[in-house]
């Protein structure tokens, strides 16, 4: 049996709050396309419950938050826990940014994945989402 969903993978990528720099988000987004993935990229300026409601509405495996702008305490937790009240618990919640390694550490005990620096292989990215789906979305 194979390990693999019989569809591409469906990442949902999203800038929440006032952080106004999706570069990083843009980039990232091409990445997961190239790597044979659907991207569906939210733009600019969304609420955690606009990103959960599209990540529904979407039926992703996975979504992946970029933050810059300090808030990734408030927002990773806030989005897990309408994540949790509207029952989506087999799908990854990811991300990156400016984001010190002691928080990662926080939001991972929450229920947060991998968290991703600045630098990071768009390869290591990548081959975490894939992974991950593999373990837990097999339909």
């Amino acid at each position: 049996m194979s390990n693999a969903l019989k569809r591409p993978i469906r990442v949902l990528v999203a800038k929440v709050g006032l952080d106004g720099h999706d570069r990083g988000a843009k980039v990232i987004a091409t990445s997961l396309r190239d790597a044979g993935m659907e991207v569906i990229y939210t733009g600019l300026r969304q609420t955690p419950e606009m990103v959960v409601n599209a990540a529904l509405q979407e039926d992703v495996d996975a979504i992946g938050v970029s933050i810059l702008s300090g808030a990734h305490m408030t927002v990773f937790p806030k989005i897990i826990a309408i994540m949790k009240q509207k029952n989506v618990t087999d799908v990854l919640l990811t991300g990156g940014g400016i984001i010190p390694e002691g928080d990662m550490e926080k939001l991972k005990e929450i229920g947060v994945g991998e968290l991703f620096a600045p630098g990071t292989t768009m390869e290591s990215i990548v081959n975490y989402i894939k992974n991950w789906v593999a373990e837990h979305r097999n339909f």
